[in-house]
């Protein structure tokens, strides 16, 4: 049997361990092969303040890591993909058979958020029709993702969703007073108004219902996913379990094979 090879690429520190580990265990149960990339080729590290909800406040209880999540990461951490990555440079598409891009809004995202290797990556998985995963912040780097032949973004002609504005500004507005612009990767500039900008038809973004519960094994119908053609996006943390779900059965129903 032929095993599908998922690529994650994440930046040396920031990124969402809930968007990462979970997507990760989910694959691994399925037997796909999930292989890491960093900037530089050594383990990366998660946003420590959505893994232990530091100076969160009272709002630690909506805006932290769930348990499930941390167990989860705990064994990550101890994965061989993970602590042995790839570095973006070393990686190509054709020895993938899918790419998932996850999230994360501390400052230390940019540098993967702003990768031209990895831009140019997604370029060719997008070219090849091979699944592309992208959830919260990681609808960003897709975005910014310009294909060469059409001076246009990939995701031009696509539907999407990403991160929404309100859940963004009201992250920020929550904890401003402790972690200051902790929640605004990019100050002045949302996610969902860049993803935005870089559609044909602003009416293909599309924000779902009003993302208050976090999905789970037992209540999928939580989570929020939109799927056009080969490309599957999500919002935020609470959407990662449909979203695992549907992303898997996009690799596994993918003609491709390594």
């Amino acid at each position: 049997m032929n095993i599908k090879k998922v690529l994650i690429p994440i930046p040396s520190y920031g990124f969402d361990p809930t968007e990462v580990a979970i997507p990760w265990k989910q694959m691994t149960e399925k037997n796909i092969a999930v292989i890491f990339a960093t900037p530089n080729g050594k383990k990366a590290s998660a946003d420590v303040i959505m893994l232990k909800g530091e100076n969160l406040g009272f709002w630690k209880f909506l805006l932290q890591a769930r348990q499930d999540a941390v167990s989860a990461y705990a064994d990550l951490k101890k994965n061989e993909s993970f602590c042995n990555p790839l570095k973006y440079t070393d990686v190509q598409e054709l020895d993938f058979d899918a790419v998932f891009l996850p999230g994360g809004h501390d400052k230390g995202v940019k540098e993967y958020l702003e990768s031209k290797v990895l831009q140019n990556l997604i370029v060719n998985f997008f070219k090849a029709a091979k699944p592309v995963g992208a959830i919260c912040h990681g609808v960003v780097l897709v975005s910014r993702s310009i294909n060469p032949e059409t001076k246009k973004s990939v995701l031009y002609k696509y539907k999407t969703t990403s991160l929404l504005k309100s859940q963004e500004i009201t992250a920020y507005k929550l904890t401003k007073s402790r972690l200051k612009e902790y929640y605004l990767t990019y100050p002045g500039l949302t996610v969902e108004d860049e993803v935005k900008s870089t559609l044909c038809d602003r009416n293909n973004y599309l924000k779902g219902t009003s993302p208050i519960l976090r999905d789970s094994h037992k209540h999928l119908k939580r989570g929020f996913v939109v799927k056009d053609r080969n490309y599957l996006s999500a919002r935020w943390p609470g959407d990662v379990y449909r979203f695992s779900r549907e992303f898997i059965i996009l690799v596994q129903d993918s003609k491709n094979s390594k």
